[in-house]
């Protein structure tokens, strides 16, 4: 399935952990990504992300035609190093967060992915994703 959203991976405990980034149009994912590839993670896919489930896991990649690429807001879309594919172990959703939130999942794939609502323009976005990624996003 084809879904609208990003796709970033960080390496960590000896395999990529991949992030999906959902929000809508205009909401910052691309400048998320673009914010994160500076601190260490990979691109997989900036805008569409090809969803596939196997073995219990959430995977994805960028459809052959975006594969490489993102959008850089106000500049163009760019070449960028990308990642084949990832496994999916955290969700990342737009919006404004609680202070100090209760545990959220989503099944939306009929798996259970951990999901953080984040202010993906907040300069701690990176930060808090990273650390988000360690904590949530382990792949249990």
């Amino acid at each position: 399935m084809i879904h609208h959203a990003g796709l970033i991976a960080a390496f960590m405990g000896g395999g990529w952990r991949g992030v999906l980034i959902e929000g809508p149009s205009g909401a910052g994912k691309s400048d998320l990504a673009l914010r994160c590839l500076d601190q260490g993670f990979a691109l997989v896919a900036d805008d569409r992300v090809e969803l596939w489930t196997s073995g219990g896991a959430l995977y994805g990649r960028a459809p052959d035609t975006l594969l490489g690429r993102i959008e850089v807001r106000g500049l163009d879309v760019l070449p960028a190093p990308a990642l084949a594919w990832c496994r999916v172990t955290l969700c990342v959703r737009a919006g404004t967060p609680d202070r100090i939130p209760e545990p959220a999942f989503t099944d939306d794939f009929g798996l259970r992915i951990p999901v953080l609502t984040l202010a993906l323009l907040e300069s701690s976005a990176p930060a808090k994703l990273s650390r988000a990624l360690r904590h949530l996003g382990g792949g249990q």
